[in-house]
């Protein structure tokens, strides 16, 4: 019994000590609301690469009146400190989604669907509390390439909290 205890114990100490060795916590998980013409909820997630260095996935979606639409964003982010728990940060990424529009005007029904992709970055800041989660406020420009659902440039604007682990 005394050295399984004592084997617990060390195995232990050295995943401890890997784990104060990397800067803590590799993931994060949480949620996004944004604006964006109502694509705002997105299901947030970040993996650190290395110390300065992250990858961020997003899952948002847009449920109103009229139109249905989901979209998958990834970016690559670099982070940089400025102090303490307080970073900034910026990237680059893609996104791709799926739109339905339905409307039902005069007694005649109208109803269109398809894909998009559009080109993104971001730039925003964040504080991580001495507890596991993480705040955040950034700024997306979308660059949307299908002029079927949306053409153009766009600001979307969006305040993040997640749970790092």
């Amino acid at each position: 019994m005394k050295k399984l205890l004592l084997s617990a114990g060390i195995l232990f100490g050295i995943i401890v000590t890997g784990h104060a060795q990397t800067g803590g916590p590799k993931n994060a998980l949480g949620l996004r609301f944004g604006g964006n013409h109502g694509l705002g909820t997105e299901i947030s997630y970040q993996r650190n690469l290395k110390q300065n260095n992250r990858l961020e996935l997003n899952l948002g979606w847009r449920n109103n009146k009229h139109v249905d639409a989901l979209k998958v964003t990834g970016l690559y982010e670099w982070v940089w400190n400025i102090e303490g728990n307080f970073n900034w940060f910026a990237g680059a990424g893609a996104a791709i989604g799926t739109w339905n529009y339905r409307e039902t005007h005069h007694g005649e029904r109208y109803s269109d669907s398809g894909t998009y992709g559009l080109l993104t970055g971001n730039i925003g800041i964040e504080y991580t509390f001495d507890i596991p989660l993480q705040i955040s406020l950034d700024l997306r420009p979308e660059l949307y390439l299908n002029d079927s659902y949306r053409d153009g440039l766009y600001a979307d604007l969006g305040l993040a909290i997640r749970y790092k682990f």
